[in-house]
């Protein structure tokens, strides 16, 4: 359905059209919360105070950018503040849950352990990240967002994002390289 109906339907107090947001946004949205915090049980507050904050604020959303990235901006924002605020130095441990279980069939079990263990390898590489790296590598490669987007959610600029982005390409080829030699 189209986002911008949606977010026409809420202003006019449609409540129910928030959902919409919430089954599109809520996993990229849990990602950027972990990756900041490091902490999945303070990361799905984040991203439900997020959400709430989201809603109460839609009506300075302006149309010229994507709603993700004035959200995930929301996400990011709500996430260092808790980071800040908390004063705590976690690692993440925990790379958005993909169940993959469905793309094989009963029979192929070997595909299944081959994909388990390229998942565990990619899991374990970024753990060895660090947070900000790992992020921009999240919001690139899985949310497919642009450089642009992706400074506008972090507040970085731009060229910030892309030497960042250039050194965690190199530092995930490193560790995935020495990952596969064990």
């Amino acid at each position: 359905m189209d986002e911008k109906l949606q977010i026409r339907k809420l202003l006019k107090g449609d409540t129910s059209a928030f959902g919409y947001f919430v089954d599109t946004y809520q996993d990229m949205a849990m990602t950027i919360a972990y990756r900041v915090c490091g902490n999945m049980q303070d990361a799905e507050d984040i991203v439900q105070d997020s959400f709430v904050k989201a809603f109460h604020n839609l009506h300075t959303f302006k149309s010229d950018s994507k709603f993700s990235t004035w959200f995930y901006r929301i996400v990011y924002n709500t996430a260092v503040t808790e980071i800040r605020s908390s004063s705590y130095n976690v690692q993440y441990t925990d790379y958005e849950q993909m169940d993959t279980s469905e793309m094989y069939s009963d029979f192929d079990t070997m595909g299944q352990i081959e994909e388990e263990e390229r998942k565990a390898m990619l899991h374990k590489a970024l753990e060895m990240l660090p947070h900000d790296e790992g992020l921009i590598l999240s919001l690139f490669y899985l949310e497919d967002n642009s450089i642009k987007d992706i400074a506008k959610i972090t507040g970085l600029t731009e060229s910030n994002i892309k030497v960042k982005l250039h050194r965690a390409r190199k530092r995930m080829y490193n560790i995935m390289t020495n990952l596969m030699k064990q």
